[in-house]
């Protein structure tokens, strides 16, 4: 996996989102770049991922694009395509970002499953960190604390091969597969109170359904090509 980082701002917080449940983690970066003044000032490839790009209002979206808000001095890294099969390698690239910018903290956004009922009375969103100072934090925030639970894909590798830098998760619960923007909604709510963004929250949830629209449609023509692609190859060998 290739990083090219046209900027490298100092001391950074850095935001991951991955395809996921709800796709919890990339609406909520979508929304983060679009609602915050951001450039782009970088990307991740890989050659073992789909050879598929989209496009959206005649601009190329990066499956992988690092985004950067000076305001804050937040990095985002904001993923459209599936990662699955290569979780390691992305976070040993999320490792190295870290070590470049000397990134202060890391910072993951996910969905997570919920009972069936439960997400559509309220939804919840919990959090998980090793550092003593960040849990102290979120708990005064009213925050919960995720006790019990497997974290799988990119935030677990996260987990286990970064020590020196506290990585805090977020998780929002969440009842589908499909783009869930009322899940991303909670999850950036909750963001906001703890890195004081101040988000207008009031938009937030209207300006979350575009994105789901936005998304669900880069994410169906991909998953069509990708079906295009295989029906080539099954044809090859027929």
């Amino acid at each position: 996996m290739e990083l090219k980082l046209l900027k490298k701002p100092k001391n950074p917080t850095l935001i991951v989102g991955f395809p996921g449940f709800g796709l919890v983690g990339t609406i909520s970066t979508e929304f983060l770049i679009d609602h915050l003044d951001t450039e782009q000032i970088g990307r991740l490839t890989a050659n073992d991922m789909p050879a598929i790009v989209a496009i959206h209002e005649n601009k190329v979206v990066d499956p992988l694009g690092i985004f950067y808000n000076k305001k804050h001095n937040i990095v985002i890294l904001h993923a459209i395509s599936a990662v699955a099969g290569i979780e390691w390698k992305l976070a040993e690239s999320i490792v190295k970002i870290v070590n470049e910018l000397g990134v202060k903290e890391i910072i993951s956004l996910e969905g997570v499953g919920s009972a069936e009922g439960t997400a559509s009375k309220k939804t919840r969103v919990f959090y998980y960190t090793k550092s003593d100072v960040k849990r102290k934090l979120l708990d005064k925030l009213g925050i919960e604390p995720l006790k019990e639970g497997i974290i799988m894909g990119v935030t677990g590798a996260l987990l286990l091969r970064i020590e020196k830098r506290p990585v805090s998760c977020f998780f929002a619960e969440t009842e589908t597969n499909m783009p869930d923007s009322k899940a991303a909604a909670k999850i950036i709510e909750s963001l906001d109170k703890y890195m004081s963004l101040k988000v207008d929250t009031k938009p937030l949830l209207e300006q979350a359904t575009k994105f789901e629209d936005k998304l669900r449609g880069i994410m169906s023509k991909s998953k069509a090509a990708e079906e295009m692609s295989e029906a080539k190859k099954l044809s090859y060998v027929g």
